[in-house]
């Protein structure tokens, strides 16, 4: 079976530990993450991870198995091939002279990004979209010479109004909240 990018919103009780037993889950199955994101949702007590790794569908679902597996994981959801959005965020430090920052405004400007800090001879600029968007606007700055760049993890939702939604995730009723 084929590899191919898999997308897990992992909904978890928001508690010290859990983003240490859901990697070392992946560390001991030996399935690399290659994007990990964890934040809160508009549940209050919830968390949301949202993990991309590389894996055909038989492990996939071993490992959405594997995942319910741990205490506090409320719902695991492979959003691969669902229809929905996916995100990163980019900062980069661009070498930026005073006669190469037209190009570069002009750079950002096709790829949507913003220059959010001016230098003396550097600008840093802040980008937001797919993967390939990123790495095709790194791309371009690079003749300018890229100096520094950070990358946030993906974050995805599921397109429409039948997304998993964390109010469709079933808290334990050890920590179920009295009515």
């Amino acid at each position: 079976m084929e590899k191919t990018m898999r997308t897990f919103l992992v909904y978890v009780e928001d508690k010290p530990g859990v983003l240490n037993r859901v990697a070392s889950l992946f560390r001991r199955r030996n399935y690399n993450i290659d994007s990990l994101n964890v934040g809160k949702t508009n549940e209050p007590g919830v968390s949301r991870m949202t993990i991309v790794c590389e894996a055909n569908e038989d492990t996939a679902r071993r490992m959405q198995a594997n995942l319910y597996k741990l205490v506090n994981v409320l719902r695991v959801d492979d959003i691969s091939e669902q229809a929905s959005l996916e995100r990163t965020l980019a900062l980069v430090k661009v070498r930026a002279g005073s006669e190469s920052r037209p190009e570069i405004m002009r750079v950002c400007d096709t790829f949507r990004a913003r220059i959010v800090d001016v230098g003396i001879d550097t600008v840093i600029v802040e980008a937001t979209g797919a993967r390939h968007k990123i790495e095709a606007l790194v791309e371009m700055l690079e003749p300018f010479g890229v100096l520094e760049m950070v990358e946030t993890g993906s974050v995805a939702m599921q397109r429409g109004a039948e997304g998993p939604g964390v109010m469709r995730c079933e808290r334990p009723k050890s920590t179920a909240r009295a009515a």
